[in-house]
């Protein structure tokens, strides 16, 4: 099982809004087959893993491990647990039961149905961990959320009037590239976007850029700006409409007399938006901490960067100091609501 949690890993970034999954197929102690889930749309783990063995009569004879109850329904790909009980397997070790309604315990019995022998939860909190935004999407319906900022040794995110400052070292600046090839999108709100103009790509990193989300209330946004140049695919919310529809930018209108946050939050689960890192500004940041609108925050402190007066970095008041650790000439700062 822990083998199959090593090959569910490779799938980071690149199965979204489908959960990480590995598998591996075992005859009497060897691993004849193993697979993982390695894009969104393309075959499941199982899938791959039954391909992999080569004398597919050993099948009958032999023990699956997989990450999550296979699916039984028709998706993008027709139901693993079918494919398991064509090739024959009567023994199927499971590390977590799978939330979404539509398999919830079906795969299980459907196995359980033909005589195969099932096991549930070995290794389950690593496996809970491994797809804690899945699990957080189905359960809180909402995107899980991981709160990113920068912020100077005396605690500045930005210099006076939102003047944009290089604060982290470049060390730090290509792991947070890596940081957003993991999740599904990317979230900045309308001081960030004009004032740092920023690409929210992937460009100091191999991977896929994610979904850009701009808030932009009012619409005040310059078209010229990066985030609209629709190289990757960008959402703008705001409260006002706009007809405009162009190939790899869209503008939502969320309902004035309605809170913003939580109809945002509402649409992108619609969207089947598993993830989102929020990259600032310290309104946007600080409003979603108030309101329990988070997972995880990872802050970046430099060692030595100081600014002495400017806007602030939110006050890390909530949640549980997880761990830190030194990326070149900054401090990593990990923390989660529980």
């Amino acid at each position: 099982m822990r083998r199959a949690l090593e090959l569910a890993k490779l799938g980071n970034g690149y199965t979204s809004p489908n959960p990480m999954v590995g598998c591996v197929v075992v005859h009497q102690g060897q691993i004849i087959g193993e697979g993982w889930h390695k894009q969104y749309g393309g075959p499941h783990a199982e899938v791959n893993a039954i391909a992999a063995v080569e004398d597919k009569s050993l099948l009958p004879k032999s023990r699956v491990y997989v990450t999550l109850e296979p699916c039984s329904h028709y998706g993008k790909t027709p139901p693993c647990v079918d494919l398991l009980i064509d090739s024959g397997v009567k023994d199927v070790v499971i590390c977590n039961t799978d939330s979404n309604p539509l398999v919830a315990g079906r795969g299980i019995k459907k196995l359980l149905d033909t005589g195969a022998k099932v096991r549930i939860g070995v290794l389950e909190e690593e496996g809970l961990e491994l797809n804690k935004r899945f699990f957080t999407f189905l359960s809180q319906k909402r995107p899980f959320l991981v709160l990113k900022w920068a912020e100077t040794a005396d605690g500045f995110i930005a210099g006076p009037d939102y003047q944009p400052v290089q604060i982290s070292s470049l060390l730090a600046r290509r792991l947070v590239h890596k940081w957003r090839s993991e999740e599904q999108a990317i979230m900045v709100a309308t001081r960030t976007a004009l004032h740092d103009n920023p690409r929210l790509d992937v460009r100091f990193w191999s991977g896929k850029s994610p979904l850009r989300i701009v808030i932009d209330r009012n619409l005040t946004l310059p078209e010229h700006l990066h985030l609209f140049d629709k190289s990757q695919p960008t959402i703008v919310y705001s409260y006002k409409k706009q007809e405009q529809a162009h190939e790899n930018l869209q503008f939502v209108q969320l309902q004035a007399e309605e809170p913003f946050l939580p109809q945002l939050m509402q649409d992108l689960h619609q969207r089947n938006v598993l993830s989102v890192m929020v990259e600032g500004g310290t309104f946007l940041l600080e409003s979603l901490l108030q309101e329990g609108l988070w997972d995880e925050a990872l802050i970046l402190k430099s060692l030595s960067k100081t600014l002495s007066t400017g806007i602030k970095a939110p006050a890390m008041n909530y949640g549980k100091l997880h761990e830190t650790q030194t990326i070149g000439s900054d401090n990593l700062f990990y923390y989660r609501k529980q």
